[in-house]
């Protein structure tokens, strides 16, 4: 296990992109922004990226949870690269699909493209209201 207060932010980042490219698994104690008590976490990191504030993150699938995650490299406390491979599968990336701009000038139209935008109510049709029904009753 290397602690990483003992080495530089170059050293830590070299192992890190070592296991990357390796793909070998990586067991970190990360300490998240705001808790008191670190967690361990074994990772597959598949991605290093930059914030827009500055900070290095790593983008990798938790063994734990078994979903994508990101980690400041600033909060990893410790870490040990193991010899094993990856095992996760990591999700394909999903497109952004945008939406069509909603109708400005027809109310009605407007009225059908808010309904079509949620699917469970994209067959809504108003009833009548029978005023024998006693299921009806409020």
């Amino acid at each position: 296990m290397k602690n990483t207060a003992a080495q530089t932010t170059t050293k830590t980042l070299t192992d890190l992109y070592r296991a990357l490219d390796h793909a070998n698994a990586v067991t970190i104690t990360y300490l998240a922004p705001g808790d008191t008590e670190p967690t361990v976490r074994t990772v597959e990191i598949h991605e290093v990226r930059t914030t827009k504030n500055g900070g290095i993150v790593i983008v990798a699938m938790c063994r734990l949870r078994g979903d994508e995650r990101q980690f400041a490299v600033s909060g990893i406390q410790a870490y040990t690269v193991h010899r094993m491979a990856y095992v996760l599968d990591r999700p394909a990336p999903t497109k952004y699909v945008r939406p069509t701009p909603a109708p400005a000038t027809d109310a009605q139209a407007l009225f059908f493209y808010e309904l079509a935008r949620d699917q469970d109510d994209a067959d809504y049709t108003p009833r009548t209201l029978v005023q024998n029904e006693a299921a009806l009753a409020a």
